[in-house]
């Protein structure tokens, strides 16, 4: 009996059982109060690596991508891994196992290739895999390689993922790690085209914009006075084309050349919100109580 009850415990903690696709219940951690972003449609994916939950992630089928991710920031350590991308099993087959998983040597299967994005997509394109959940924001190893999967990549320009974009990110890293006490959370998405969508390779839909929020609840007293607005919340959208129009992030004439027309701007939270509603034609919250903080 004893052996038997050890058992149980070790699969319930190494071997997380049901779906993975389909709701966030077993990965409301990653959202601020157990809360995901309201207003959203989409496929919930919790992003499992090494039988463990490393972020969430809602997935559009049709799109091939990610509408957002969330996941908890954590002060990086070490290196940037080595690329690996991988695959969702349970968006080819609901019964599969749920851990992501390297693509296979060799033709893929017409079933994975339907079902999702795949690396010939981004093939002799302009388009990088712009992570939404970057390896940037993490501390283990393991949980950076995990944020190497195709359900948390979008066709992103790779003069906004080197520049202004990446720029965002360790801007980001560099505030929450030094100033936020605890937990963080961080949701990263994209907006669509009004009209006319955009494609690559007629398979994955390309985003007009790029967005990310973060809630630090509780940050350290006496902040920067550049830093005061900040927190608790802080959010901000940046162009994946530089021929959009001016309306929701202006175009820098004074930027550098080569990442000019990729421009991030920074925003409050609410103002994000009010764009991202406006876009999808739908009242959108990103944090529960839109994170007051504890201050």
């Amino acid at each position: 009996m004893l052996l038997l009850l050890s058992l149980l415990l070790w699969a319930a903690v190494c071997c997380p059982a049901g779906a993975d696709v389909g709701n966030f219940s077993s990965c409301l951690d990653f959202f601020y109060k157990s809360w995901p972003p309201k207003g959203l449609t989409g496929t919930p994916l919790c992003q499992r690596f090494l039988n463990q939950y490393r972020f969430a992630s809602l997935y559009s089928r049709p799109r091939r991508s990610p509408w957002f991710s969330a996941y908890k920031y954590e002060m990086p350590l070490g290196k940037r891994p080595r690329k690996s991308w991988k695959f969702e099993p349970q968006l080819v087959n609901s019964g599969a196992d749920g851990n992501m998983s390297p693509f296979p040597p060799g033709p893929l299967d017409w079933n994975l290739v339907e079902s999702q994005a795949v690396n010939p997509d981004y093939f002799n394109s302009t388009y990088s895999r712009g992570h939404l959940n970057p390896s940037l924001h993490h501390r283990s190893h393991d949980d950076r390689v995990a944020t190497f999967t195709l359900t948390n990549a979008v066709p992103q320009k790779k003069w906004s993922n080197d520049g202004p974009w990446a720029f965002l990110e360790q801007s980001i890293n560099r505030t929450l790690g030094t100033y936020c006490l605890g937990a963080s959370y961080i949701v990263t998405g994209i907006m669509p085209y009004v009209k006319d969508e955009h494609w690559l390779k007629n398979r994955v839909a390309v985003p007009e914009y790029m967005w990310s929020a973060y809630c630090c609840p509780n940050y350290r007293h006496n902040l920067p006075r550049d830093l005061s607005d900040n927190f608790p919340t802080y959010a901000a959208i940046g162009r994946n084309d530089p021929n959009s129009t001016e309306e929701i992030v202006p175009v820098d004439p004074k930027g550098e050349l080569h990442f000019r027309g990729y421009d991030v701007r920074t925003m409050p939270l609410k103002m994000l919100e009010m764009y991202l509603s406006e876009r999808f034609g739908s009242d959108i919250r990103l944090f529960y109580q839109s994170c007051p903080g504890l201050h």
